[in-house]
C-alpha cells in the first residue's frame, strides 16, 4: 500500500471561508467513491493554531503506486488541483507501508 499526504498552506489573506476555498475543500472532499483506486481517504482543516502548522491535509491511501498514478491522473483530481492552485501551495509524501 501507499500512503498519500498532502498539507496545504492558504496564501498570505486567503480565508477558509472564502468562496473558492470553500469549493476547492467541496472537489477534495467530493473525491471519495469517485476515483476507484482510493482505498482510504479523509481530508480536513488543521486544528492546530501552531505557526508552523500547514491549513488543511489530505491523508489518503492506494493499492501500488501504479494506483496512485491514476489518481493523480484522473480528471477530477486535476480539476481539485487546479482550485487549490489559485490560492494556496502545499507539499506531498508518498510512502509504502
Amino acid at each position: 500500500m501507499i500512503r498519500h499526504l498532502v498539507l496545504f498552506k492558504l496564501n498570505e489573506g486567503v480565508r477558509r471561508d472564502d468562496p473558492k476555498v470553500v469549493e476547492g475543500v467541496e472537489a477534495f472532499r467530493a473525491l471519495e467513491g469517485k476515483i476507484p483506486e482510493i482505498r482510504f481517504w479523509e481530508c480536513a482543516w488543521n486544528i492546530s493554531d501552531r505557526p508552523i502548522a500547514y491549513d488543511f491535509a489530505i491523508n489518503s491511501a492506494f493499492d501500488d503506486a501504479e494506483a496512485l498514478r491514476r489518481y493523480v491522473e484522473h480528471p477530477d483530481h486535476r480539476t481539485g488541483v487546479g482550485l487549490w492552485r489559485e490560492f494556496a501551495t502545499w507539499v506531498i509524501a508518498d510512502y509504502e507501508f
